[in-house]
């Protein structure tokens, strides 16, 4: 099977064509709900954009304009609403984010402190963010251990501003790989971003975006479900992986590989999105322990908590700490009852794979959409039975 395209660098490309002078033309973009929210933000900024099959051909906003009569609606991508916030401060106009029940109580407490730095107003509710203010060119310092897609919302707006910025990064940092490839992004379309050191970028200002064609990489995060029904005994061959590339996610390989040999322990702090599928894994095989898990409990779901939900029903005992999570080995069984969702995307999938072994049912398998529409298409294309019912 082919791999699908990564949600990772398309979030990253059509910003980056959404800022650019000039035509850009995006291709392998998959129309996930996440990059289908960067797409509908990017128009509201102002970009034009043209499907042309997977192909995504984008004029750029220039110069963004932003009124909170046309809110950038985020949906449930917390990616989305990350990266647009210092987008909306350089913008001519007030701006407002809206985005579905639960996204807003992710942190933006990183955003929030900077404008409040900055006299810039930052009003939240239950669903959306008004912005009023200029984003300044300067020296910030900003927490590595809570996300690092404040870090690329920096990286992709300090760059337009009239004067040199740095954004130090208080250790320890999280998500590096994530980092590296918003840089990568910027330089494919003639931005400069650069490591000063371990923990300090330094963005030059006064530059512009460039158009630029590129095709998006294969997504290692989720190639993990289907390598996991390897590790659990199936043959898929996953074609169309960068051999070299930057994402994080890329890790699966080398904690698969430790899962079926033993009870390994997993730090999951540079891929956070692995959690769910390492943890279904493990509970199959011989368990793990897992380390730097704390920001499990900040994404679509508390994932952590919820996979130990889960796994209970499969006999499997999970014990979950404050920055660490023990899968135990016990006895892996099919479900008795249901398995729920969570509106969670990734410990949908999670569950799938497991129940390629067992047989089952999960609740509110639809969340898939959030990053991969096709995933029950792509296991029915692998021979397993996936039967799904409009509820």
């Amino acid at each position: 099977m082919v791999a699908p395209p990564s949600k990772s660098m398309a979030h990253r490309y059509l910003i980056c064509g959404g800022l650019s002078e000039g035509l850009s033309i995006i291709s392998g973009i998959d129309k996930s709900e996440d990059v289908l929210a960067t797409i509908d933000c990017l128009k509201a900024i102002g970009a034009q954009i043209e499907w042309v099959g997977n192909d995504v051909h984008i004029r750029g906003a220039q110069p963004i304009v932003t009124t909170p009569e046309k809110p950038l609606c985020c949906r449930e991508s917390g990616s989305t609403q990350r990266f647009f916030v210092p987008l909306c401060l350089i913008g001519e106009g007030d701006a407002l984010l809206q985005g579905k029940e639960g996204l807003f109580k992710r942190p933006l407490g990183v955003y929030e402190k900077i404008c409040k730095e900055q006299g810039i107003a930052f009003e939240q509710s239950e669903n959306s963010l008004f912005l009023s203010g200029q984003l300044q060119a300067g020296d910030y310092k900003v927490k590595g251990n809570i996300s690092s897609q404040f870090i690329s919302g920096l990286l992709f707006a300090l760059p337009l501003l009239s004067a040199d910025s740095t954004i130090s990064i208080l250790p320890p940092i999280e998500s590096r790989p994530y980092i590296n490839l918003t840089l990568s992004a910027l330089k494919k379309f003639g931005v400069t971003a650069q490591w000063k050191d371990e923990k300090t970028l330094f963005i030059p200002g006064n530059q512009v975006y460039r158009a630029a064609q590129t095709a998006v990489e294969g997504d290692y995060s989720n190639a993990a479900f289907f390598a996991a029904l390897n590790a659990l005994g199936s043959k898929i061959e996953i074609h169309g992986l960068a051999p070299d590339s930057l994402q994080g996610d890329k890790a699966y390989e080398r904690y698969l590989d430790m899962l079926e040999k033993g009870t390994p322990t997993i730090h999951l702090g540079d891929c956070p999105d692995l959690g769910p599928v390492l943890m279904a894994v493990a509970a199959a095989k011989n368990g793990a322990v897992f380390d730097d898990t704390r920001r499990l409990r900040i994404k679509e779901s508390d994932r952590g908590a919820c996979m130990a939900q889960e796994l209970k029903k499969f006999g499997t005992d999970v014990a979950v700490y404050e920055n660490s999570i023990v899968v135990y080995p016990t006895d892996f069984h099919a479900p008795a009852t249901a398995l729920c969702g969570h509106n969670d995307h990734r410990i949908v999938m999670s569950l799938s794979v497991l129940l390629s072994l067992t047989g089952g049912e999960i609740e509110g398998a639809q969340a898939v959409s959030k990053s991969l529409p096709d995933f029950f298409e792509r296991l029915r294309a692998l021979g397993i039975g996936v039967v799904e019912y409009d509820l």
